[in-house]
Formats: C-alpha cells, sequence, structure tokens
C-alpha cells in the first residue's frame, strides 16, 4: 500500500506548519495575542497528527509493540523536556518532576482510563480485555509511583519530602530495575497478556500499512511529538501569566502542561476503546503511566546527583489520598476483566476533584 494512501496530505502538513510557527518563534516573533492561538492551533495540529501516526505505526508492528512505541516516544520528549527545563531553573525547578510526574498518573489513572471506559461502556455496554496484563501493569505502577511521590515524606535520614543521595540513587535503580521487568513481560515473557482478542463486537482488523508508509509515518510521529512538546514549553510562560491572574497556584500550570503533552496517548487510548479494543486503550494509557514514572523518575535523580541540587519528590497529604484513592478505584474497576459505564463515571469524578482541589487547594 502507498504511503499516500495511509498518510493524508494533512497528517503531513500539521507538522511543517507546526515547525514553522517554532521557527518564527525562534527568530523573535513576541509570543502575544494572535499568535498565542497560532501557536495553539500549530500544537493541536500536531497532536491529531501524532495519534494518526502512531497508529500506522502499531498496526505495522503489532500489539504490544505499537502501543510501546508511542508511549516510549512521548515519554522520552518529555523527559528531556523537564531535564532541560531544570538545568535552566536550577533550586527553582527543585519540584518540577514531581509535580509534572503526579501530574501525569493522576491524568492518565482518572482521565484517560476513565473516558477510555466511560466511551467504550457507552458504545458497547461491557468490554473485556486481559486481566492479567492488567494486574502487572498496576502492580509495577502502585510500586514506582508510592516509592517515588509517596515515600520521601516518611525517611528520617534527611527530613522529607527529599530522599538522601543514596537513598535516591537507590530509588533511581530500583525504578529502572521494575520498569525493565514490566517491559520484559509486555514484550517477551508474558506478551499474549497485553494482546487484544477479538470479540463479536470488535471492529474489523485493519490492513497493515506498507514498509514506506510505517517509515514515514515513524518519523512524522517524532516529530509530532517533538512540537507537541516544544510549543506547549513556549506555551507556558503564558500559561503561567493566565494562572497567575486567575489566583490559582502554580501546580496547575504543571496540569496543563502535562495535559497537552499527553494528548495524543490519551486520544489514540480513547479511539481504541471506542471501536472495542480496550485492551490497546489500556495498554496505552498504563503503559504510559510507567514510562513517565519509570524513565523520568531515574533521569532527573541522576541528573540531581550529578548538579548536586535539591530534588523534591514527596507529595503532600492531600495529593497522597488522592493518589491512594486513585490506585485503589482502578484496580477495582479492572479486577474482573469487564468494565462497564459506571466504572467510567467514577474514575471521571475523582479526576474532577483532583483538577477542583488544585485550584481550590
Amino acid at each position: 500500500m502507498k504511503a499516500s494512501a495511509q498518510n493524508p496530505p494533512w497528517t503531513i502538513a500539521a507538522p511543517v506548519i507546526a515547525g514553522a510557527v517554532l521557527l518564527a518563534v525562534e527568530l523573535g516573533v513576541p509570543i502575544t495575542g494572535i499568535f498565542v492561538g497560532i501557536i495553539a492551533l500549530g500544537l493541536a495540529g500536531s497532536v491529531f497528527a501524532a495519534v494518526h501516526h502512531a497508529e500506522v505505526v502499531a498496526h505495522r508492528v503489532g500489539e504490544p509493540f505499537g502501543t510501546l512505541v508511542l508511549a516510549l516516544a512521548v515519554t522520552l520528549i518529555e523527559v528531556a523536556l523537564i531535564v532541560s527545563l531544570m538545568i535552566a531553573g536550577g533550586e527553582h525547578a527543585a519540584a518540577l518532576a514531581r509535580d509534572t510526574i503526579f501530574a501525569a498518573v493522576m491524568i492518565i489513572l482518572n482521565g484517560i482510563i476513565g473516558l477510555c471506559l466511560l466511551v467504550g461502556g457507552i458504545r458497547h455496554r461491557e468490554q473485556a480485555f486481559s486481566l492479567d496484563g492488567v494486574s502487572v501493569a498496576l502492580v509495577a505502577l502502585a510500586t514506582i509511583v508510592i516509592l517515588t511521590l509517596v515515600f520521601p515524606n516518611y525517611t528520617v535520614t534527611i527530613p522529607g519530602p527529599i530522599y538522601a543521595p543514596s537513598q535516591l540513587r537507590s530509588i533511581a535503580i530500583v525504578t529502572l530495575v521494575i520498569y525493565g521487568a514490566f517491559i520484559f513481560e509486555q514484550t517477551f515473557a508474558n506478551r499474549p497478556y497485553f494482546l487484544h482478542r477479538e470479540t463479536e463486537g470488535s471492529a474489523e482488523k485493519p490492513v497493515k500499512p506498507g514498509n514506506g508508509a510505517t517509515a514515514l509515518s515513524s518519523v512524522l510521529l517524532l516529530i509530532c511529538l517533538a512540537t507537541v512538546v516544544l510549543l506547549a514549553k513556549k506555551l507556558a510562560p503564558s500559561l503561567e501569566a493566565l494562572v497567575l491572574r486567575m489566583g490559582a497556584p502554580n501546580a496547575l500550570v504543571g496540569v496543563i502542561i502535562a495535559a497537552i503533552v499527553l494528548l495524543p496517548e490519551g486520544l489514540a487510548a480513547v479511539q481504541a476503546a471506542y471501536r472495542n479494543r480496550l485492551q490497546t486503550g489500556l495498554n496505552l494509557a498504563l503503559g504510559s503511566a510507567l514510562a513517565s514514572v519509570g524513565l523520568t523518575i531515574p533521569a532527573v535523580s541522576f541528573l540531581s546527583l550529578y548538579m548536586n541540587s535539591r530534588l523534591v519528590l514527596g507529595i503532600d497529604k492531600e495529593s497522597s489520598v488522592l493518589l491512594t484513592l486513585s490506585l485503589f478505584v482502578t484496580a477495582l474497576a479492572l479486577r474482573t476483566g469487564r468494565t462497564i459505564i459506571l466504572h467510567g463515571v467514577v474514575l471521571l469524578v475523582i479526576f474532577v476533584v483532583y483538577l477542583f482541589t488544585t485550584v481550590v487547594p
């Protein structure tokens, strides 16, 4: 199949236009008024194009490798963004990684998975998935999230919410080991746990794209993801100014940036659930959450140790309660291998509470 048949013109034009917008910013065009809207449009176009190219690649390489490609691509670029901001921000960016990771986990567990279950439930009433695969992901996710975001508050070598250097080094290694073990399980040891099983209501199996279409989509996917993150970075000062005028906490900026970065994966996951491929949607969501923590924490930890800087990881008590509730409800909702509309509604309600308490602590 020709590459042009798999990649409509708009999916190629979107990252090109976004790149032109980025070039204009670098050349000194002030980010004010109408140009802020142009940046937002360029960002939105890149998001939708990224979803398309991710689907092309996923159809070619098959599951679970397809969802792994998107999760790793987004997370690696996200890590690069956080690291660059930490280097530029110095001590003022001590809590940046924590805020970004916490926002990403809450958005994925409650927002993305909640939407997947709600949309899938409305369209198909009840959806099935591999309980074994979800259990593997949740065990790994719960462990590394609690160790990185909650446990620092209870260590005493250096009073929380930070780890002592030796503790930080150990947690970074443990996080990498757990994430590496999950990837091994997903791709080799127990790959069938993460494969979509065709059911009576499943959509028809899509035709695999050719080598040319896949190669083009792979390159354009990376370009789209890069433009999403870079345009989000350019919008950050405008968002900070807006949040300041609103009188909301600065943590809201982290939530907005995390939501923008996760848009490609979120849209792809919800589309999969709508097509009665909930397993694919859950692979995307939980895989992204694991990658966000499993790759970001080691990267920022070793950077912090190298720079001899302070890294704040522990979240406050209110956030700890919401995180624990999110993990508990997600585990209950996915405990049987089948989901209904109620599960999605409950997760989305928790997400709304999280957003509200971020604005009104």
